[in-house]
């Protein structure tokens, strides 16, 4: 299937390693013009050469160092895309980090960087990217959420701020429908890739890792970043246009929610 996406452009925020790196390959490979940024500039160079040899064409993908929970930094990585390829139709938000543990023993501080680095960089690259896509007549917001967005599991903080993210993509689906600009947000499952928090939880407790994929995992193995990428590609383009407000859930039946 073509999903009609050559010469979109689209920005992929965290896009250095894992669910953002396989996104950004995804779009480019569809014939999108992408770009990814990173904190880490060595890595995003490097994650950058591995999608321009997968799509073919290297001036299909630009790259930006910036810290997406700076206001800043998402106004570089936007204005940069902008005047690099001459506009804006695909956002992905990306990022999200969060620590801590229970109620008693999680800090402000913990709780103040969850949504530091996850709900408000998508805010803010959302406020960015929506006048450059009203210029072009529309365009696509994705959020990666998560699975415990929508049920307990997980982190605490964690399924607090992709809960967050998935009441947002919620409420700017309704808002910017008369923009035709359609909002979504995508729950992965556990997604194992090296260097990813599961990945570090196989090396330290290889047999407590394969106890929790006998008992939570349904196929027995994780999902990977490129079954997620695809989904995206297929919700970013416009082989999905009645699609939005959705929360699309890839993760090989592991969720209990209905």
């Amino acid at each position: 299937m073509d999903l009609q996406l050559a010469d979109h452009v689209a920005i992929v925020t965290g896009s250095s390693r894992g669910l953002g790196l396989a996104s950004a390959a995804a779009l480019a490979l569809e014939g999108c013009r992408v770009t990814m940024c990173a904190r880490g500039a060595a890595r995003l160079e490097e994650a950058a050469r591995e999608v321009r040899a997968r799509c073919g064409d290297p001036d299909r993908v630009l790259t930006v160092q910036a810290d997406v929970a700076s206001a800043p930094g998402i106004a570089d990585i936007v204005t940069r895309t902008v005047q690099h390829f001459g506009g804006l139709d695909i956002l992905v938000n990306n990022v999200g980090l969060a620590r801590g543990a229970d109620l008693v023993t999680t800090t402000d501080a913990d709780w103040q960087e969850a949504f530091d680095q996850t709900l408000f960089p998508a805010i803010r690259a959302s406020q960015a990217a929506v006048p450059h896509m009203r210029a072009r007549g529309g365009g696509v917001i994705l959020m990666i959420a998560s699975i415990f967005g929508r049920e307990a599991g997980g982190r605490m903080t964690y399924n607090a701020v992709k809960a967050a993210e998935i009441s947002l993509a919620k409420s700017l689906a309704q808002q910017l429908a008369r923009d035709n600009i359609r909002v979504n947000s995508i729950a992965p499952g556990s997604t194992l890739f090296q260097g990813g928090s599961w990945w570090k939880r196989q090396q330290a407790d290889p047999e407590g890792i394969a106890d929790f994929v006998r008992r939570e995992l349904p196929f027995g193995r994780f999902g990977t970043p490129e079954e997620v990428a695809n989904v995206v590609a297929f919700v970013a383009s416009p082989r999905a246009s009645w699609v939005s407000g959705a929360t699309i859930v890839v993760d090989g039946c592991q969720s209990r929610s209905f």
